[in-house]
């Protein structure tokens, strides 16, 4: 028997597992969906009916025949929970920022599930500041709540009143609240139904905030109200249902400003804050595909724009002409260089790059137009410019992290070129970074596109990377959404019983620009799960690992590519976690009834039409499940998703269980009071991840504490 504390790395008898119960059969309803002249029958359309105790009784054997199958884990699970809260720093505490007056923190106390969101007056330093103000104690209004969320923290320009938005359900509906800040007492105003945020004029009592539709959830109405009279305006109403919109205040504070677009069309609106009602001026009207955004300084507003640019470049243009014509080049596009944001200061302009899969921080001086890069030493890494709400300094706050470096935040000064760490996140119990090895790969896809990979892993004893190791690959491949290398204090839990973990940069994302992106949807959205594939392919290639030790992992949009890799290449992987997957695609995207289908027509298609009605169906992967042989699988879900309906993995996985043809495990958990992001608390999260974790160990068929963990 193994010493507490300490692991073994065999392979053990992989023996079956005996349930004392049946897999639940969900019961089948023909339902036919003609559209194209094209029927589809979907046996379980009627899993939809959220209220109805069928469906509760149906998702809850579910849950009941997950936790029979990972009886045996049980125990593995609980370790594995105490080693991920063991690394937490319990009373951690966030680096504090200065902003109109008031240093503004975060803290956690030893127990505590939730934030402490504080602040400070006055000090020229955080140490030399006054006593700490409470603004909200997070821990004392979840009480009484089993999810619970705070949105959109927004304190008024005398920094009196703070509006934030409540979300109890887990819908990312949000109650707007105002608190004041000097009686320590909530105003009588509950706002029901918006998104969170509110924006505040400058008049300290005219607050605008987004609401959303009822059934849809898009954002779709700014409203103005009068905290103290309840008197509210309309101010702006998205009456396209492909667009959703939000309000915020300039970094500058002179305007309210509207922002509404779809996935690829941009339109804003702005207004003086000091005369909140005066008629909004738009910006520059929406045109289909142009996408921009704004950023305004002293007298000159910055757009950062995809016109002529596909990997965008940066425009300047004064206050009152703002229309396309009028706008200059400040920065010309490059065909190798993606440009994702701009950071003005008085005296700099912070330019954040990406070329080949790796970001990079630009500083260029205003007035003298020498610029540099900020340097790093790791080949992978990720590098974000953080809170840096004054205009008049030289010092830029940025955040910086690597596979294998914990999540640090610095201030770099912009004329000497000095970084000066101020946090770098404590991992309880120590942590030796020169134990762990990360690198750069990249696999040939079937077109001959090069795809990039993070690699992290524990060295050998030798300092080698692992040969024919379990390995876990990651991805997400949707919505431009670039998946950068990052540390996880979480993920040694795993590297430390010897798994290799892999970041794959599929296309779908906008890793090696926006042509990565374009590659990677609409008609061209398989070559997303073809690079996945491809990089399972290369790994077990390269002799990193096997088929038979090769886990794939994705959630969401991520959860859409692990459905459609296991039905192109089922025998690739040994297991599948598809957490809160979007399966059900040709049904979901003809519902325009639920929410985010209508602004997602940019990304998959819309299939009443139909050549994007049969490319949908092609991938679909409710619609292709077929007799065939499947890897080990767990999906998550909610059943207060607002992102993905919980019907779509329930529909699947029962699909999935009347048609497989193998013994391999198939258990859904369906967590009853969460939705798209799962349990709200820091540390009860962390049980769904060491669940998934558990999984993948008990089909390993570890040895743990003298425990066997097998599987069919």
């Amino acid at each position: 028997m193994q010493k507490k504390g300490t692991f073994a790395f065999i392979q053990c008898k992989r023996t079956p597992i005996i349930a004392s119960m049946q897999a639940p059969q969900a019961k089948k309803i023909a339902k036919e969906l003609t559209i194209h002249g094209d029927t589809r029958i979907d046996p379980y359309f009627w899993l939809n009916q959220r209220e109805d105790q069928a469906v509760l009784d149906y998702l809850n054997e579910e849950n009941a025949y997950c936790k029979e199958i990972l009886q045996p884990t049980e125990q593995l699970q609980s370790d594995l929970y105490d080693e991920m809260v063991g690394r937490i720093k319990k009373d951690d505490e966030s680096v504090p920022y200065k902003k109109n007056g008031y240093w503004y923190y975060t803290r956690f106390i030893e127990a505590g599930e939730y934030p402490i969101h504080c602040r400070k007056k006055g000090g020229n330093t955080f140490e030399d500041a006054g006593e700490e103000e409470i603004l909200l104690d997070v821990n004392a209004l979840a009480k009484g709540f089993t999810y619970y969320a705070i949105g959109g923290l927004s304190i008024s320009p005398n920094n009196q009143y703070l509006a934030y938005g409540e979300d109890t359900v887990s819908r990312r509906i949000y109650t707007l609240k105002i608190k004041d800040l000097h009686t320590g007492e909530l105003l009588d105003l509950a706002i029901s139904g918006t998104t969170g945020g509110a924006t505040w004029a400058a008049d300290n009592q005219t607050l605008f905030y987004t609401e959303k539709e009822e059934e849809t959830l898009r954002s779709a109405k700014i409203w103005m109200m009068d905290i103290f009279t309840k008197a509210k305006e309309l101010r702006y109403h998205e009456t396209d249902d492909t667009f959703n919109c939000g309000v915020y205040k300039s970094k500058s504070k002179k305007w309210i400003i509207i922002t509404t677009g779809a996935s690829i069309t941009s339109e804003f609106w702005y207004v003086n804050a000091e005369t909140p009602h005066a008629p909004f001026t738009v910006f520059q009207e929406r045109i289909r595909g142009l996408e921009y955004g704004i950023t305004h300084f002293q007298n000159q507003w910055y757009v950062l724009t995809n016109w002529d640019a596909q990997n965008f470049r940066l425009m300047e243009t004064s206050e009152d002409q703002t229309a396309r014509e009028h706008w200059t080049e400040v920065i010309p596009h490059r065909e190798d260089t993606l440009l994702e944001g701009v950071e003005l200061f008085k005296k700099f302009m912070v330019v954040e790059e990406r070329t080949q899969g790796q970001n990079f921080i630009r500083i260029i001086h205003q007035q003298t137009q020498e610029e540099h890069y900020m340097a790093f030493d790791s080949a992978t890494y990720d590098c974000w410019t953080s809170v840096n709400p004054e205009f008049d300094t030289s010092l830029l706050r940025f955040g910086y992290t690597s596979m294998t470096t914990p999540t640090s935040v610095y201030d770099y000064n912009m004329h000497t070129r000095e970084k000066k760490l101020l946090k770098q996140q404590t991992i309880v119990g120590g942590y030796d970074e020169n134990k762990y090895g990360s690198q750069r790969m990249w696999a040939t896809a079937r077109d001959g596109a090069r795809v990039p990979m993070s690699v992290v892993y524990k060295k050998s004893e030798e300092g080698a990377a692992p040969q024919d190791a379990p390995l876990v690959l990651y991805a997400y491949g949707s919505y431009g959404h670039s998946l950068d290398p990052y540390f996880s204090a979480i993920r040694l839990s795993l590297l430390d019983r010897g798994f290799v973990y892999v970041i794959a940069h599929i296309r779908g994302g906008e890793d090696l620009g926006r042509d990565w992106y374009d590659q990677g949807k609409l008609l061209h959205k398989k070559n997303t799960f073809h690079d996945f594939i491809d990089c399972g392919e290369y790994l077990v290639e390269a002799g990193l690992t096997s088929p038979k030790k090769l886990y794939a992992m994705g959630g969401s949009a991520g959860g859409l590519l692990m459905g459609a890799v296991i039905n192109m290449r089922p025998d690739l992987w040994h297991g599948v976690i598809a957490a809160v997957p979007f399966v059900d695609v040709v049904t979901t995207m003809l519902d325009e009834t639920i929410p985010l289908t209508t602004g997602e027509y940019d990304e998959w298609g819309n299939p009443n039409d139909e050549t994007y009605y049969h490319y949908i169906k092609s991938y679909s992967p409710y619609d292709n499940v077929e007799a065939k042989a499947y890897p080990h699988l767990l999906v998550t879900t909610g059943l207060h998703d607002s992102q993905v309906q919980y019907w779509e993995p329930a529909k699947w996985v029962a699909k999935l269980r009347e048609l497989k043809t193998d013994d391999t495990i198939l258990i859904m958990d369906c967590n009853m009071e969460a939705g798209h992001g799962g349990a709200s608390g820091r540390f009860e999260a962390l049980k769904e991840t060491a669940k998934e974790y558990a999984f993948l160990l008990m089909l390993e068929g570890r040895l743990e504490n003298g425990i066997i963990y097998s599987h069919p």
